[in-house]
């Protein structure tokens, strides 16, 4: 009698069911790394902000800037306070990591804005980010989980 080699369909059955579990177990682990990959870099982001907002004051003494963009790298040509180059292209314009950026400059005296406000915003909330980042001058990163974070919300640890 002759004996065929191969698998049996309870055997395939067992190793695609094996798989399953695992994919079932391994998938939502890998959307929380995500989220907390992204909102990692949104603090990042805010730090970098901080730090080249207070390079450029101190660089160019004209107070803080007026805009994210003026921050960001130049077309061409050496760094200037229109573009001094100290944050990279995508921050500058707003976007990175599933978070959306807004810069708003106030406190405009003798043509120097004296503060700024940063907010890192999850582009696609609980799907690209759970939590909201604010900074200011104080350098202090805020957060909140169910909107936009200002000074008045908790620090990030």
């Amino acid at each position: 009698m002759n004996r065929q080699k191969g698998y049996s369909l309870i055997e395939l059955l067992i190793v695609v069911s094996v798989i399953l579990i695992i994919a079932a177990i391994a998938v939502p682990n890998f959307f929380r790394a995500r989220l907390a990959a992204n909102e990692a870099s949104a603090v990042s982001s805010c730090r970098t902000v901080n730090t080249a907002e207070f390079t450029f004051m101190a660089f160019y003494q004209q107070g803080y800037t007026s805009t994210l963009g003026q921050l960001g790298p130049p077309t061409s040509g050496p760094a200037t306070s229109a573009a001094a180059d100290l944050i990279d292209t995508g921050l500058a314009a707003g976007q990175r990591s599933g978070y959306l950026f807004s810069y708003t400059a106030s406190g405009l005296v003798d043509n120097r804005y004296t503060s700024y406000q940063f907010r890192a915003n999850p582009a696609i909330p609980y799907n690209t980010g759970t939590r909201y980042f604010f900074t200011d001058p104080s350098g202090v990163i805020r957060q909140n989980l169910g909107g936009p974070a200002g000074p008045s919300d908790s620090s990030v640890h």
